[in-house]
């Protein structure tokens, strides 16, 4: 492994441990180091040292899943000033959890990927070094809401979940959140990911679930929080439950989109309270421009009217506009569009059966030029932040 890197001589430097086996070797090591030259990277010779030579701020070590039993005491005998990123093999869920609890700063998938690495460095270099407790509140939370049902919402929410990972680098998630029938993870062919119903089961504290790492991936850098894979009753989550997850994944993420029900329950409504902006779908019909209207008049009967609102027309087809125009649907609901979705079904039908973003299928159409347009509108407060490497 390449020897330490990164500015010394000065307290307010971060030292970084990495211990030895731990990341892809000296080149890994070296990139790493590139991406953070205010901090100090030093080898570590063991590959979960016992004894430090120095005081760290952060150490990054190894472990397997299948002994978690000897990991937790060197978890615990850390000092309480160094913050320990643990690089899990053979990770699952309960494991994941237990090791937060213990006292990991973070725990990332093995083998840890440069964008999963630097997600974490900076979260932990942007914490209060004293209080050593993750950030609250950090991300924004945007809710796609549907005028009825078969409006087309999920699959515009994984394109745009698609779309803003790559640009961010990371550090989006969408969560499904329609219990029922929700079919996200299904769009992006991501079956196995962690479902909402393997959360409830595990009968942890759901505000505490390493949502970063626990996640399935999706290739364009997306993590994915599944609908359950059986129907379930609409009351299965509680108020309380969907508020844990929606403060869990604002803290992991930097944007979520969660995608819900038609149809509205007491903690769909707390779900919308956390809302920063709602997408609010809808096709091109009469009885779609009536259900825009009982929604919106839903959300400020609620008081949620100052939820800035999205307003999106979904693949207007020909016979529809022929039908109904959009200039007349527009005087019906005394609004605007602010985004008209084109129609190309072969498109979206082929992105959507081989899990993939519209641009990997044809890039430059009319279909991924417009749901640009709309991962604008979506994340246009994170369009700010710090790119973070690409995948």
């Amino acid at each position: 492994m390449a020897g330490e890197r990164g500015p010394g001589g000065s307290e307010d430097v971060q030292r970084i441990g990495v211990a030895e086996g731990t990341l892809g070797g000296a080149a890994q090591f070296a990139s790493l180091a590139a991406l953070f030259p205010a901090a100090r990277f030093i080898p570590l010779v063991e590959a979960w040292p016992e004894r430090l030579s120095e005081p760290l701020d952060i150490m990054i070590v190894g472990a397997d899943a299948s002994e978690v039993e000897a990991v937790l005491p060197r978890l615990k005998a850390a000092p309480r000033t160094t913050r320990v990123i643990v690089i899990l093999k053979n990770a699952d869920v309960l494991t994941t959890r237990r090791l937060i609890r213990e006292g990991a700063a973070d725990v990332l998938l093995h083998p840890a990927t440069e964008p999963a690495l630097s997600l974490s460095l900076e979260r932990l270099i942007g914490h209060d070094a004293v209080s050593g407790q993750r950030k609250h509140g950090r991300g924004e939370v945007v809710v796609f809401l549907k005028a009825g049902g078969g409006v087309g919402a999920t699959a515009l929410a994984t394109q745009v979940a698609a779309i803003l990972a790559i640009r961010n680098g990371g550090g989006v998630c969408l969560a499904d959140m329609d219990i029922q029938f929700g079919t996200a993870a299904l769009y992006l062919d991501m079956p196995d990911t962690v479902t909402l119903q393997d959360l409830l089961a595990s009968g942890e504290d759901l505000e505490d679930t390493p949502f970063a790492t626990a996640l399935g991936v999706h290739p364009t850098g997306a993590r994915v929080l599944a609908a359950p894979q059986e129907v379930v009753a609409l009351e299965t989550v509680s108020p309380s439950q969907a508020d844990a997850v929606v403060k869990g994944l604002r803290r992991d993420f930097v944007l979520t989109l969660i995608d819900l029900p038609s149809v509205w329950t007491a903690w769909t409504y707390q779900i919308l309270t956390h809302a920063d902006r709602v997408v609010l779908v809808t096709q091109l019909s009469v009885p779609h421009m009536q259900l825009v209207k009982r929604q919106l008049r839903t959300l400020a009967m609620q008081n949620l009217g100052d939820k800035p609102v999205i307003l999106v027309c979904n693949a207007p087809s020909a016979d529809q506009s022929a039908s109904v125009s959009l200039k007349a649907a527009e005087r019906a609901l005394g609004r605007s569009f602010d985004i008209v979705i084109p129609e190309d079904r072969r498109l979206m039908n082929t992105a959507v059966n081989h899990g993939l973003e519209l641009s990997a299928v044809r890039r430059n159409t009319k279909l991924e030029k417009a749901m640009e347009l709309l991962a604008d509108r979506v994340g246009e407060n994170i369009a700010a932040a710090p790119l973070r490497s690409k995948r």
